[in-house]
């Protein structure tokens, strides 16, 4: 790993979960991750956007838990195994990053019109295809067009969802919950143990689609420590 930055701490600011609280990030920059490293970073509840790397650091709350799906004792849900039914005419392939104006398009319209958010290419390019440590993209095919997207980072014990988007044309085809199960079935594919899905807060609606995908375990901040119970 080379260190570009070392930790510092954000300035306090509104949390985007809980408005009515105040958050703080630590954050570094890092590039040239092996496999081991980068999972030494995210079983301590690091998460990572190209060389920009952060976990909670909030003064007076530890809402943001970790989450990972144990991939290898996974089995869907009834309204789950509806979404595969849903999305069977999906072609889905797994492979290194590959930038295409297709999936910048599909990145404007999913950042756009469900959060409101202005994008450009640079920030697109740093986020995505900046990498800094082992990655894959995941792509998601409807009739041979490219309708979603997903960026993933590998370690040693289990692949981690970086971020992904879908052409909000298809928003009826429930794609974030059918790329969950996929991306768990590929972590099952390299028989790796766990399928990092980044921080679930309780009180966040938007964020309780995490906590969905059984069995799972939860970093515990004061123990550091992965548990099958929720903090």
């Amino acid at each position: 790993m080379i260190l570009l930055q070392e930790p510092k701490l954000d300035e306090l600011a509104v949390c985007p979960y809980l408005p009515q609280r105040q958050k703080q990030f630590q954050y570094f920059f890092a590039k040239d991750l092996d496999e081991t490293e980068i999972t030494f970073l995210l079983a301590r509840g690091w998460r990572k956007f190209g060389a920009y790397f952060f976990r909670p650091a909030c003064p007076t709350c530890q809402a943001c838990v970790p989450i990972r799906v144990l991939a290898q004792e996974f089995q869907p849900s009834k309204s789950q195994r509806k979404s595969l039914r849903r999305n069977r005419r999906l072609e889905v392939t797994f492979g290194p990053l590959n930038y295409s104006e297709r999936a910048y398009a599909i990145y404007k319209d999913h950042s756009e019109t469900r959060f409101g958010q202005h994008s450009d290419l640079e920030g697109f390019l740093f986020n995505f295809y900046s990498p800094s440590c082992p990655n894959l993209q995941s792509e998601y095919y409807l009739d041979g067009e490219l309708i979603a997207v997903g960026y993933l980072d590998q370690g040693v014990d289990g692949l981690s969802s970086v971020y992904f988007i879908y052409d909000t044309a298809y928003s009826h085809l429930g794609l974030g919950t059918f790329s969950i199960i996929t991306e768990i079935e590929y972590t099952r594919h390299l028989d790796l143990p766990h399928y990092y899905l980044g921080y679930f807060v309780r009180d966040c609606q938007s964020m309780s689609y995490k906590d969905r995908f059984k069995p799972a375990e939860y970093y515990h901040w004061q123990t550091g420590r992965w548990q099958r119970t929720e903090p």
